[in-house]
C-alpha cells in the first residue's frame, strides 16, 4: 500500500483522539554520570492517539520509555500520568496506575520458563486476585483478541515464531486492560507481511478498546499506516511534532533525511489532496 493510500485510510477511520493529555513530560532531563541523554524534554500524549515516538538510533528514545515507567531515574523535570505526578504518587497511587498501563518491551521479553498462557497471567498475577479459573479463561481471551490460535497458550516463547512472540507479548500488555499501551520497537525483527499485519492489529484494538498508544518505533511504514501524530527525538529534546504531513513538510535536516531521504519512498500529499 502506498504512503499516500496509508495516509487516507488513516483519516477515515473513526476519530478517536482527544484534546485529553494522559501523560505529560515537562522538562526532563535523563543522565547516566557525565552522559545527558535527554535535557529538559517536554512531550504530551492525549487519549485515543496513537503516538510514534523516532529518532536516531541511540538519541534516547527507549530511555525516555522507561523514564515514564519509573526504570530509569531522571535528573530534573516532571512526568504527570493521568493528571498525577509520579514522584509525589503515593504507593497507593503508583499501584492504580500500573494497572492503567501496559507495556510491551523490545523483543517481547517473554519468560522464556513460562508458557503463553503462564506470561500473559503475569500481571494478573502481581496485582490481582483471582481464582486461577477465571484467570485462565481471561488468559485465553487475550489471546484470541491478539489474534493467536488457542494452541499458543501451551507453548513456550522457544516454540513460537517473532510474530507470534510479539502478539503474545502484546496480550500480556493487554492482561489488566490497560488505558494506554506503550510499544517499543513492535515491529522489528518482523518480516514487511508481518509487520504490516500487526500495524493493523495495534490500529484495530486501538479503535475497539479505546486505547492510547505511545510508540517506540523506526518503521516508515507503521509512522504512516498507524500513527496519528509523530514526535521526533534530536539533540536530547523533541525537535518537531505534529501530523506525518507535517513530517514531510519539515525543513528540520534530520526529518528530511528520514521522510524524505534515499530510502523513503516519496508521497505526492498535493496529489493525494487534488485527488
Amino acid at each position: 500500500m502506498s504512503e499516500a493510500a496509508q495516509i487516507e485510510t488513516r483519516n477515515d477511520r473513526p476519530a478517536t483522539a482527544g484534546s485529553e493529555v494522559v501523560l505529560s513530560v515537562r522538562d526532563v532531563t535523563v543522565a547516566f554520570g557525565d552522559n545527558v541523554v535527554l535535557e529538559n524534554l517536554s512531550l504530551d500524549v492525549r487519549r485515543g492517539e496513537i503516538l510514534g515516538f523516532v529518532g536516531a538510533s541511540g538519541a534516547g528514545k527507549s530511555v525516555l520509555l522507561r523514564t515514564v515507567l519509573g526504570l530509569n531515574k531522571k535528573r530534573s523535570g516532571t512526568i504527570e500520568l493521568f493528571g498525577v505526578d509520579l514522584d509525589k504518587a503515593t504507593e497507593a497511587e503508583r499501584l492504580r496506575l500500573d494497572m492503567r498501563v501496559g507495556v510491551l518491551f523490545q523483543h517481547g521479553a517473554l519468560f522464556s520458563a513460562l508458557t503463553v498462557l503462564e506470561n500473559i497471567q503475569v500481571p494478573m498475577r502481581e496485582y490481582l486476585d483471582l481464582p486461577r479459573a477465571l484467570m485462565n479463561e481471561l488468559a485465553l481471551l487475550k489471546i484470541e483478541l491478539v489474534g493467536l490460535p488457542s494452541d499458543a497458550a501451551r507453548k513456550y516463547p522457544s516454540e513460537l515464531s517473532g510474530g507470534m512472540i510479539k502478539r503474545a507479548a502484546l496480550a500480556r500488555a493487554l492482561a489488566l486492560d490497560p488505558e494506554i499501551v506503550f510499544l517499543d520497537e513492535p515491529t522489528s525483527g518482523l518480516d514487511p507481511i508481518g509487520a504490516a499485519e500487526f500495524d493493523e492489529l495495534v490500529v484495530k484494538l486501538r479503535d475497539t478498546m479505546g486505547l492510547t498508544v505511545y510508540m517506540v518505533t523506526h518503521d516508515l511504514d507503521s509512522l504512516f499506516s498507524t500513527c496519528d501524530r509523530v514526535a521526533v527525538l534530536g539533540k536530547k529534546k523533541v525537535l518537531i511534532e505534529g501530523t506525518i504531513e507535517d513530517m514531510l513538510a519539515s525543513e528540520e535536516p534530520w526529518v528530511k533525511s528520514y521522510f524524505r531521504g534515499k530510502r523513503a519512498r516519496q508521497l505526492d500529499l498535493a496529489g493525494r489532496k487534488q485527488g
